[in-house]
């Protein structure tokens, strides 16, 4: 027999419709801000394959994690993400054939940005969770899971669109496909600056977005090639135990000194499969990608790598660069977004040519660094380049924020807007970044100076200096602090 409900039960229903209706507004609401991720605009389709391989442990730093005492700093694996041109076989099928934007579990990034937030609250861990899921959680990157890589046949020709030959004279002169490692900034993972890096792979490029496991991103995963796992979360200072007691920068110096490990042993993964290692470095892969990596052998241009960083990155890269290049940093050029003001001093003993990016909200907003405004540190850093009689340039990328060169203001517009303030066009922004990277990128292989890069100085001393003795004669995007002196021929504007 069926018993009625009492007042109390439909009362608990109402309860229950209102709530879930509540929701269902909200979802809906939501969902149109969340974006998808735009297809890429090169000559070249688009692959992506994550890599974890085992390395010789090293234990950057003593400090213990409080919470089960491992130690914080052990280096036991290298794990990135590779984009890259390439020809998809229509034949092949990977499941799933697209890769998450947010990496799984979602549950462990979003406990890394509950610590992140300093929140230890188990409920409030759930809510950040659902959060994820409801901004991003079904997001794909627009790129063909495990892809064979560019056919040789295209890479003669230049490239493909839409089934024509596109010329693409950076591929004709190189022998094999230029590489680029790039390093997150905090808070940051492999796939959080994923356009701007697919961007460069549909260039013709191969880009190794490592995930720092050094306690600056939100969470990750380590897993061997034994099958063992190790979830590793956002690390602050209070939940680290040291003897001697660690100062915060004494940290700071021993993650980047981590993160260097790490770019060395993503390079040596690269190198092993460039030298036909390929097939061992799928097997040991416990990422289970990689099935066309024997095909890769004497594609890459492991001995010229160009390094990118964006914030914390961005200090990691002109780190690298202190005696590059080197056996195992074979770094000839970088590219570095908005070095970070709170992780460390900037190296600027660099012999390579040097690109620097400042963001319009990093350029304007006042720093102290080291006792110096953080503009003029970096643009010392630029100028000891150029002095050295190697090619520098830093600029600033006017209206935008520090996150601009990341996914966030693609997925959100709206939001992103309301927050940073910023006026510059999204999409534009990220354009501009990737074309200039691109020209600098072909100014390293060519010697041709293009775009910006082509422009002398338009503001030497930025926020600085006065107003009006700034130019504007680089539609209203640019300004050029530090530039080698225009040169009058092989300049494309």
């Amino acid at each position: 027999m069926i018993r009625p409900f009492g007042r109390r039960s439909w009362r608990n229903v109402s309860v229950v419709l209102i709530f879930s209706a509540i929701v269902s507004l909200f979802v809906i609401k939501m969902l149109p801000l969340c974006n998808p991720l735009p297809s890429y605009s090169g000559p070249h389709q688009v692959g992506i394959i994550d890599v974890e391989a085992d390395c010789e442990t090293r234990v950057l730093h003593p400090a213990v994690l409080k919470d089960g005492g491992e130690i914080a700093l052990k280096l036991e694996s290298v794990f990135f993400t590779l984009f890259y041109p390439a020809t998809p076989n229509p034949g092949h099928v990977h499941w799933p054939p697209k890769h998450y934007w947010v990496p799984r579990p979602l549950s462990l990034v979003a406990s890394g940005y509950a610590r992140l937030a300093h929140i230890s609250s188990s409920i409030l861990h759930r809510v950040f969770t659902f959060g994820l899921w409801l901004f991003a959680g079904a997001t794909t990157i627009p790129a063909h899971a495990d892809a064979p890589i560019l056919s040789r046949l295209e890479h003669e020709l230049g490239g493909l669109k839409d089934g024509s030959v596109v010329t693409s004279p950076l591929l004709k002169e190189s022998a094999g496909l230029p590489v680029i490692v790039f390093s997150h900034g905090m808070a940051g993972m492999r796939t959080s600056y994923s356009h701007y890096c697919g961007e460069l792979a549909s260039r013709g490029y191969v880009v190794a977005a490592i995930e720092h496991r050094d306690g600056s991103g939100p969470g990750s995963v380590v897993m061997t090639a034994d099958g063992k796992e190790r979830d590793i979360l956002h690390i602050n200072m209070d939940d680290i135990v040291s003897d001697p007691p660690i100062t915060a920068d004494g940290f700071k110096a021993a993650q980047l000194a981590f993160r260097e490990a790490e770019v060395e042993e993503t390079i040596r993964v690269l190198r092993a499969i460039d030298d036909g290692e390929g097939e061992r470095v799928l097997r040991e892969n416990p990422r289970r990608e990689g099935w066309s990596f024997a095909e890769w052998q004497g594609r890459l241009d492991v001995e010229s790598v160009t390094i990118v960083g964006h914030s914390y990155g961005a200090t990691l890269a002109l780190q690298t660069l202190r005696d590059a290049p080197s056996k195992s940093l074979p770094v000839r050029s970088a590219i570095m977004f908005d070095p970070g003001k709170e992780s460390g001093p900037l190296n600027s003993d660099i012999t390579v040519p040097t690109l620097i990016i400042n963001s319009g909200s990093w350029t304007s907003s006042p720093a102290s660094f080291y006792g110096r405004p953080h503009f003029a540190v970096v643009k010392a850093v630029a100028q000891s380049v150029l002095d050295r009689g190697v090619h520098a340039w830093f600029l600033t990328l006017l209206h935008t924020a520090h996150s601009s060169i990341t996914d966030a203001p693609i997925l959100q517009p709206l939001i992103f807007r309301l927050v940073t303030g910023t006026r510059l066009n999204e999409r534009l922004a990220l354009d501009a970044y990737v074309n200039a990277s691109h020209d600098f990128l072909r100014f390293v292989r060519d010697g041709r100076r293009r775009g910006v890069l082509a422009s002398g100085v338009t503001s030497e001393d930025g926020p600085l200096g006065k107003a009006e003795d700034a130019e504007s004669d680089l539609s209203g995007l640019w300004e050029v602090h530090v530039a080698p002196e225009p040169e009058s021929e092989g300049e494309e504007m």
